[in-house]
């Protein structure tokens, strides 16, 4: 088979229209929830009208209080922006970077073995060698813009695709724990009136995202959002959309009226801070200074960096590339494309941050839940244990952390041995990016390393 069956939650989760995680079937025993299962997905969502985008969990929040957290984090100046971008399946890293150099490379992988010829070399270790699928980072690395983990994980391995993205998302090795790594920074460091502080891309609410206390949003791209009726073929035209706000602000002693009000009032305000984004016929308004590629990542990435570029209070935003990772067979074909798309995209949103004169604000975190298997299985490789991870901006430090570790000595498991902990660059990435203490949202932060991402 191509690939684990329902590997991914991004399908179900679309089929819950009211709690992220509502829906999913009990695939493997013991299998945790998504972090976020029970917020409330605060949509203008009646049963003659949806909306296609979605604030959770805002406790109390209305359209004032929205406009006041957006002027107040606009006035605070440029923040920070963490990107966080997810390949869903378990992407193989001795793919990515091939361990050509490995005196057991070829034996393990008689038919998927990289011919040097077509690699591009990695300059910090003589022993890999970039696929040519990836040479979009391939090539912000020669600028120093990309570190390399090339075999990064945690103690104990789960190769299981839900255990293991569960921790990758909560940031702990916890399956009970039910908010996102980056939410929970949110709720900390974030505000109560502003939804687009957290924003997933993916239509859905990013379980990375998943705040206990403040609201976070959620939209597929910024000019993909209206207000539909049922049965109409045309989106509900401007001023309806006006009176959904307007009346949604007006006061009530009924606590259903209240409540209904309240999403009203939320919804539209993030309605207003996307509308410049597109025209009429709900197609782009913005201009990218470059050239995209022609895919859904690419588009994602273009809108994102206009909004970064508009000064929208963005901090925390996540989305999932396209494709599936999960290459148990037909690897040397499907691969390469899905990872191709997905570096080329990453290229484009760097020069697009560049040409804005924006890139020192950004940085993007590219993670898979686990790598593949060393050893092929025919056509593809099985589920595995240490993969590789990126960090991608202008202002990283651009030095491999954790060595490789050679294909010489596997883990009890026959798998690739982890030389670095994901939860070390979560810390990082909170202290050094953010100013934040790792400490109040990564559980044992005080006992992991935390490796230098930052130029000085």
């Amino acid at each position: 088979m191509a690939c684990c069956r329902d590997f991914t939650r991004t399908e179900l989760l679309r089929h819950a229209t009211a709690q992220a995680g509502r829906g999913l079937p009990a695939i493997e025993p013991g299998m945790p929830a998504p972090a976020g299962t029970g917020l409330s997905r605060r949509t203008f969502l009646a049963r003659s009208a949806g909306i296609a985008l979605a604030v959770y969990g805002a406790q109390r929040i209305g359209l004032r209080a929205f406009e006041e957290g957006v002027a107040a984090a606009a006035a605070s100046g440029p923040q920070p922006a963490l990107v966080s971008l997810f390949l869903p399946g378990g992407c193989d890293g001795l793919s990515v970077l091939a361990p050509v150099g490995d005196s057991r490379y070829a034996t393990l992988r008689p038919t998927l073995k990289l011919d040097p010829s077509t690699g591009i070399a990695f300059t910090e270790d003589s022993r890999l060698y970039w696929s040519p699928a990836a040479a979009g980072l391939s090539t912000l690395h020669g600028e120093g813009k990309v570190t390399v983990f090339p075999a990064i994980g945690y103690d104990h391995p789960d190769q299981s695709h839900f255990t293991s993205r569960h921790f990758w998302e909560v940031g702990a090795l916890d399956t009970s724990a039910r908010f996102g790594w980056l939410g929970r920074y949110l709720d900390v460091a974030g505000s109560d009136s502003n939804p687009l502080q957290g924003l997933s891309l993916n239509g859905d609410l990013s379980p990375t995202l998943a705040a206990s206390r403040v609201p976070v949003a959620a939209i597929e791209k910024p000019e993909d959002y209206g207000f539909w009726i049922r049965g109409v073929d045309d989106p509900v035209l401007e001023p309806t959309l006006e009176a959904f706000g307007t009346l949604g602000a007006l006061p009530t002693g009924d606590p259903i009226r209240a409540g209904a009000r309240k999403v009203a009032t939320e919804v539209d305000g993030v309605r207003r801070a996307l509308a410049p984004f597109a025209t009429s016929d709900g197609s782009p308004s913005y201009k990218s200074p470059v050239t995209y590629p022609d895919s859904d990542l690419a588009k994602k990435f273009a809108g994102l960096a206009a909004m970064i570029a508009a000064g929208l209070p963005l901090r925390c935003i996540a989305l999932d590339s396209d494709g599936g990772f999960d290459t148990h067979s037909n690897q040397a074909t499907d691969l390469p494309t899905d990872l191709k798309t997905t570096c080329d995209a990453v290229l484009a949103f760097q020069r697009d941050l560049e040409a804005r004169g924006i890139a020192d604000r950004v940085l993007v975190t590219m993670w898979s839940e686990f790598g593949r298997r060393p050893e092929e299985n025919g056509s593809g490789t099985d589920h595995g244990a240490a993969g590789t991870a990126f960090v991608i901006g202008s202002r990283t430090r651009g030095q491999m952390v954790g060595e490789f570790p050679g294909l010489a000595q596997l883990d009890p498991e026959d798998n690739l041995r982890s030389t670095s902990d994901f939860r070390g660059l979560y810390c990082s990435l909170l202290e050094q990016w953010f100013g934040f203490d790792s400490a109040q949202v990564i559980p044992g932060a005080a006992s992991l390393a935390r490796p230098a991402l930052l130029k000085s």
